[in-house]
Parts: C-alpha cells; sequence; structure tokens
C-alpha cells in the first residue's frame, strides 16, 4: 500500500469569526486573558475578518500601516487600536474586576477552618 503525504492547511483565524457577535466575544476572551500579546493578536484576526481595506478606510489609517501596526510584534499606539474597534463598532468598557467567591475552605489557614470552627475535631 502507498503511502500518501498529508495536506495540511494554515488555520486562518479571521475566517473563523464570521459575524459581529463572533468577533465581540472573541476580542472580550482575548481581552480576559489578560496577555497583550494574545489581545494583538485577536485584534488583528477581528480587524481582517472585516477587511483591512474597510477598517483602515473607517478608520483613517493607511492600510499597510494598519497591518503593521496590528502584526504580532509590534506595539500600536492605544489610539490606533481605538480607532481600529471604533471602525468595528466597538469600544472597550471599564468595569471591576470579578472577585474570587470565597468558599469556607478558600480562607487563610486556621481562618473559618472547619477546626477552628469545632466543625472537626482534631485527634
Amino acid at each position: 500500500m502507498k503511502k500518501r503525504d498529508a495536506e495540511v492547511s494554515d488555520l486562518d483565524v479571521a475566517e473563523l469569526l464570521d459575524s459581529e457577535e463572533v468577533v465581540k466575544l472573541y476580542l472580550e476572551e482575548a481581552l480576559a486573558a489578560n496577555d497583550p500579546v494574545l489581545w494583538q493578536r485577536c485584534l488583528g484576526h477581528a480587524a481582517r475578518s472585516a477587511g483591512m481595506a474597510k477598517i483602515a478606510e473607517k478608520s483613517g489609517l493607511n492600510r499597510e500601516s494598519l497591518y503593521k501596526a496590528l502584526k504580532e510584534d509590534a506595539h500600536p499606539r492605544f489610539d490606533t487600536v481605538m480607532r481600529v474597534l471604533k471602525a468595528m463598532g466597538l469600544k472597550l468598557v471599564i468595569a471591576p474586576c470579578v472577585a474570587e467567591k470565597k468558599t469556607r475552605y478558600s480562607a487563610k489557614r486556621g481562618e473559618h477552618s472547619p477546626t477552628r470552627r469545632g466543625l472537626v475535631k482534631r485527634p
């Protein structure tokens, strides 16, 4: 039996972002990860999914400059990020961080522990 080489194509995430709602959720998750490199990469995917020429025109940026600003090793200005988001009909929103909900066993050792409250007796 003859072996065949499998063809593998590169995954283009921009092609999967097929609606404004999907783009919004994608960028929300990227921002929630609190990783600036990931955020920038995802913003680039989102801009490409909307069409770089369209984003460049709406944002008032040059298309080539937009590609350079959103490539992985670039450091775009905050103004550029805001203009790209606005061109996509999005904006950043400030909200308080969600604090982790403490369970009665997640407190510091000794505080509210089952043994301290007498629920469990030590041997």
